[in-house]
Formats: C-alpha cells, sequence, structure tokens
C-alpha cells in the first residue's frame, strides 16, 4: 500500500539536498565604516569632506581617501591658505587625526586660526510664499506673457551645492574654541626644527622632503593607518596638510630660477607621498606657488601627479578687482585635474566659469551666473 502522499514530500524533503533552507542571498561586502566618511556615489571610494561644500560637489561629492589634492596658491596665498584650513577644521570636528607641515609658520600657528564650526547650521527651508492674484484682469494677462515670455530660458543655478548634506559649516570671522581643537589627535611637522644633517649621498630628492616623508611614514605605521597591517582598533582618517611646498622656505629653487637645479625634486616627493597614501587611510592637501614656476612643463607634470587639482585666480592687485563684472566675487577658481578612481572616465564638473567669494563668514565657490550672456547667439 502506497504511503500517504504527505508523508512522501516530507521524506523527500528531509533527504533532498536541494531544499528551500540551502539557498542563501548574495550580499555585498561591508564597508567600512568611519566617522566623518562616505562612499562615493560614482565608484564606491571612500570620500571625506573639505570642509567646503561647494568644493566637495566640484569634487564630485569630497575627497578620496588615499588621494592628493593639489591647490596653486593664489598670490598672497590669503585663500589657498584658508581652504586648507578648512580642510584640517573638519578633520578636527569629524575626530580625525592631522598632520601638518609647513616651512614659514609654525604648525601650532595654523591650527590656532582653524575656523569655528556652526554648532546650529542646520538649514531650515523657509515656506514659499504664494503668488497674490491681482484683482485687475489687465495685470493678470501681462504677467500671463511674462511667464510665457521666459519659461524656455535656461535656469542658471550660481551656488554649488548637492541635494544631500556632507561635511560642516564654519564661521571665517571666528577661531576655533581651543577645548574642541586640543580634543584632535596633531601631529606637526616644522621645517626649522627638523633640519636634516647634511648628507653625502647623492639622493634625487631634497633633504627637507626626505625628511618630511620619512615623519609621515612613520606617523602612518604608529598610529594604525597602514591597511597592511592588521586592524587592532576602530580605524580613523589622517588628514594630511603640507603648506606651500615648491618654495624657496623648503631649500628648493623652483620657484627661483628658470632652469632649476633641483627640477625633479618635489615631482619625486610626490610619487613617494601618492604611493603613502594609497596603502594608508590618510588624503592629503598640498598647496603650491604656482605662478612663482615659471616652467610650465614642469608645473603640469607637478599637476599631473596629484589626483585632484585647482588653481585660485585672486583679483586683489589686478584689473578685475575693478571691473564691475566681478564685483560679488573675489578670484576665479580653475579646475586643473579631476580624480580617475575605479572607472574608466572621471567625473567633469558640469561648471566651466567658476569664481569665489568670501561672505562675511563664510567662503564659497560660485558659478558666474552672467556666463550664460556672454555666448553669441548661433544664426
Amino acid at each position: 500500500m502506497a504511503a500517504p502522499m504527505n508523508s512522501v514530500g516530507k521524506l523527500l524533503a528531509e533527504r533532498s539536498p536541494f531544499n528551500s533552507t540551502s539557498f542563501q542571498k548574495k550580499t555585498r561586502s561591508k564597508l567600512i565604516s568611519i566617522p566623518g566618511t562616505r562612499p562615493s556615489v560614482q565608484n564606491g571610494q571612500l570620500l571625506v569632506s573639505t570642509g567646503v561644500t561647494s568644493l566637495d560637489y566640484l569634487l564630485g561629492g569630497g575627497l578620496a581617501v588615499g588621494t592628493v589634492l593639489l591647490i596653486e596658491e593664489d598670490r598672497y596665498d590669503s585663500y589657498s591658505r584658508m581652504i586648507l584650513k578648512y580642510f584640517l577644521a573638519e578633520g578636527v570636528v569629524c575626530r580625525h587625526e592631522l598632520f601638518v607641515a609647513a616651512a614659514q609658520d609654525n604648525p601650532d600657528d595654523i591650527l590656532q586660526e582653524l575656523p569655528a564650526p556652526i554648532l546650529d547650521d542646520v538649514v531650515i527651508p523657509k515656506p514659499m510664499e504664494q503668488p497674490r492674484l491681482s484683482c485687475d484682469p489687465q495685470d493678470s494677462l501681462d504677467a500671463m506673457k511674462i511667464a510665457w515670455r521666459y519659461q524656455n530660458l535656461p535656469k542658471v543655478q550660481s551656488a554649488l551645492a548637492s541635494s544631500s548634506r556632507f561635511g560642516h559649516y564654519y564661521d571665517v570671522s571666528k577661531t576655533m574654541d581651543p577645548e574642541i581643537r586640543q580634543a584632535a589627535k596633531c601631529h606637526c611637522f616644522y621645517l626649522p626644527e627638523h633640519s636634516p644633517p647634511s648628507s653625502t649621498t647623492h639622493s634625487p630628492m631634497l633633504e627637507s622632503y626626505s625628511a618630511l616623508l620619512k615623519s609621515l611614514q612613520e606617523v602612518i605605521h604608529r598610529e594604525g593607518f597602514d591597511l597592511t597591517t592588521p586592524m587592532s582598533k576602530s580605524r580613523n582618517i589622517l588628514r594630511v596638510g603640507l603648506h606651500s611646498l615648491g618654495s624657496a622656505l623648503w631649500g628648493d629653487d623652483l620657484s627661483c630660477h628658470d632652469n632649476p637645479r633641483h627640477r625633479h625634486t618635489l615631482t619625486t616627493f610626490l610619487y613617494g607621498l601618492r604611493a603613502l597614501l594609497r596603502s594608508s587611510l590618510s588624503v592629503a592637501v598640498v598647496t603650491v606657488p604656482s605662478h612663482l614656476i615659471q616652467d610650465r612643463a614642469l608645473m603640469g607634470s607637478i599637476t599631473r601627479l596629484c589626483d585632484n587639482a585647482i588653481a585660485l585666480e585672486s583679483f586683489n592687485g589686478s584689473e578685475r578687482e575693478t571691473n564691475t563684472l566681478y564685483k560679488d566675487y573675489h578670484g576665479l577658481l580653475h579646475v586643473h585635474q579631476v580624480p580617475h578612481l575605479n572607472c574608466l572616465a572621471s567625473q567633469l564638473p558640469d561648471h566651466k566659469d567658476l569664481a569665489f567669494k568670501l561672505k562675511r563668514k563664510q567662503f564659497s565657490i560660485e558659478s558666474l551666473g552672467f556666463s550664460c550672456s556672454l555666448i553669441p547667439a548661433e544664426g
């Protein structure tokens, strides 16, 4: 006599190796979760904020960990130094560790000038006012004509910002509270205090750059930022700020002669810096006085060795300072290099004509509003 159907089904389910419980859904690998970071929507790279919201938008959402941002300084090193302080201030607020190197100013003095974070920087959108309906039919007709006339014109959005907020806002008119600043762990490299003894061996890198790279490498290995070492504690980000590399204060003659003797010292240093950052949870911002470097081909090589490169052109002392077209801005910003990370093509910025301005409390980058009016009409 045959067994009941429910008994046969139960017996087959027990003996079959392909029952429903053997199927496991494939899951993605878990990303590294570090405060003050987020993955890129374009390539999945881990991003940190530069401290300037509009600059984050321009770089594709933020600065990728393991990369170098080159800032070509303006003539008076006012605004490039300010962006560097924004970058370091964001690291303090996110509890990242800092590595600051300089040859002219003591890094402690740079840290004391960090802008104060705006704690109540949550933007509350204002309710939109409803247009009042006019009782006069002629006014309504004129309004309809004006709306129809301008409805097909392209809309120009001057402010650069993304829909999702990343980073914090800062008040440049105030300095950061010492208690907040001292809570972050900072590593300083002041060149006059790290002058190495003169070496008789020939090296393609200056002694100042060699000492800087060695000091940074020691911090990365000692503090556990190296990805090759086993993870023994919670991961963190090291923000590296290198001020005015290539200047004569570093012992470099790139900005002093048309045919410098130390022609390849800075490029050799950048090779070592990139190799160090690629294998660690570190990100660097480097400023260079490019306006003093006469060899433009050499400056192009320096730019290509960095993942991101922007140039600041200040209006101070130029004819554009009194030009009415630029009355709302303090200078122009040029994008010279964008990163090519985990993708075949880089994410190019949507805006070409960019300018920056320093408001009463905030530094921002905007698209020039008059750029559309300068384009000649076709036909």
